[in-house]
């Protein structure tokens, strides 16, 4: 290890704050010019905390995965556990690679492949109601609909009467999120829980969800613990029963609760957003539109989709990776340093922040030229082998990549040919979509699109 402190290059503050300010106007904005002026390696002052700033597929490939146990989870830990609690996204170490063990059964290819007709069945469902409908949010089209999916999936429940609740509360917690609050917003935040109306506000959006997944437990515990789902897996280590899938470990109500809300949040949130960024990219680009559409057509002729159809819906797996490329729901992942690490000729000291960011990285015209346009045509096998591994990184990488991944990528891939079968969505509006990058990367105002048959 070397004994050199030289700060890598990056951008001062000329007034206190000056950096952070930049960083809350536009997350995305500031970390990509950072990137563009100060090149693969940057550090830079985010209030009190010192960050360095990756944006090289090697240094990904080097955190996520050749030294993953150097490093813990970083940004925003601790309101990231007053949800989720000590569930698969927030908690370390041994713990995790329990839990990941017990969870990843229900992950495991067949089992994804079995969820593929239920898949479609929500999807046609949502594909009547449109008939009808002059415009609507897609964001919100979306969620609901990847929301019943995971939740009959992982749990066997039927959550239909509860999407609109459900909707509104994460809705409220991504838009309270903050990576880095301001001392202003810091100081705000600790005024506003001094009245009642804030607490009960912040404590009946956790009440809200955890009624409903209480529910379901108590729901799923009264009919018989039996079942091949994740919710009986983690019932059955809860009462310490043996499986064939899985190994004992002895649960309680909270840690079951936990991991439940993680899955049901994670299983809808992120993958809701790579679809509905996805239809409003085809909204833009007609030409991509239209092959999609003819390889559907092609494929399907006009029949539901099945799980034997993904591998020959070739062009909609390239335009669901492109849409992720351009806007990744994970759009930011932070890592902190346990022990001295040393990268790109510096010298990191235990502690140190590290973060590295999918949106930056799929925008940079080194490994994608014209990195703004949306080509599904980057992602044929010749082009894809070109470019160097972490330069796309949508799912994470090393003991932490999702675990949902492939579960995610066969639901968008049926909910799109289950629903652009039948319908074109169009922009209602050419006004640009604003971002929202906080816990995942939304758009602001939802966006609105008009359903027009084919």
């Amino acid at each position: 290890m070397s004994s050199r402190r030289n700060l890598p290059p990056g951008p001062g503050n000329n007034f206190p704050g000056q950096q952070l300010l930049a960083f809350r106007r536009s997350p995305t904005d500031f970390l990509t010019n950072v990137a563009r002026r100060y090149g693969d390696i940057s550090h830079f002052r985010l209030g009190r905390r010192a960050v360095y700033f990756l944006n090289r597929p090697e240094y990904v490939k080097d955190v996520l995965v050749t030294h993953q146990d150097n490093f813990r989870k970083g940004l925003a830990l601790e309101r990231a556990k007053f949800l989720f609690g000590g569930g698969l996204l927030t908690s370390e170490g041994e713990l995790h690679r329990r839990q990941r063990r017990l969870v990843q059964p229900a992950f495991q290819r067949q089992r994804v492949a079995a969820y593929a007709e239920m898949m479609v069945r929500h999807a046609a469902r949502v594909r009547a109601s449109w008939e009808g409908v002059r415009e609507f949010d897609v964001a919100r089209e979306m969620r609901r609909l990847t929301l019943l999916v995971v939740c009959e999936a992982l749990f066997g429940a039927d959550v239909r009467a509860d999407a609109d609740a459900v909707d509104e509360a994460v809705s409220s917690v991504i838009r309270r999120f903050q990576l880095f609050p301001t001392p202003w917003s810091i100081a705000r935040r600790a005024l506003t829980k001094l009245t009642a109306r804030a607490s009960r506000r912040d404590a009946t959006t956790r009440d809200k969800l955890d009624a409903i997944i209480f529910r379901i437990i108590r729901e799923r515990q009264r009919g018989g613990a039996g079942g091949n789902d994740l919710l009986a897996m983690l019932l059955a280590a809860k009462d310490g029963e043996p499986g064939k899938d899985f190994e004992p470990c002895p649960m309680s109500d909270s840690q079951v609760r936990d991991e439940v809300i993680t899955l049901f949040m994670a299983g809808h949130e992120t993958t809701a957003n790579a679809l509905t960024w996805t239809w409003h990219l085809l909204s833009k680009y007609p030409e991509a539109e239209a092959k999609f559409h003819g390889e559907l057509d092609a494929v399907l002729a006009g029949r539901l989709p099945t799980a034997e159809d993904a591998p020959r819906l070739r062009y909609t797996e390239m335009v669901f990776a492109e849409a992720m490329r351009l806007y990744p729901p994970s759009w930011i992942l932070s890592r902190r340093a346990v022990g001295d690490y040393e990268v790109g000729g510096y010298a990191l000291p235990a502690g140190s922040l590290v973060i590295v960011s999918p949106y930056v990285m799929h925008h940079d015209e080194r490994y994608f030229p014209a990195p703004r346009r949306f080509d599904p045509e980057r992602w044929t096998e010749a082009s894809s082998a070109s470019r160097p591994e972490y330069s796309y990184f949508p799912f994470g990488g090393g003991a932490r990549r999702c675990i949902g991944e492939g579960f995610a990528k066969l639901e968008a891939l049926l909910i799109l040919a289950t629903l652009a079968q039948v319908w074109r969505l169009k922009a209602v509006a050419d006004e640009p979509v604003e971002l929202q990058p906080g816990m995942v990367l939304r758009a602001r105002h939802g966006i609105r699109l008009r359903p027009v048959r084919r």
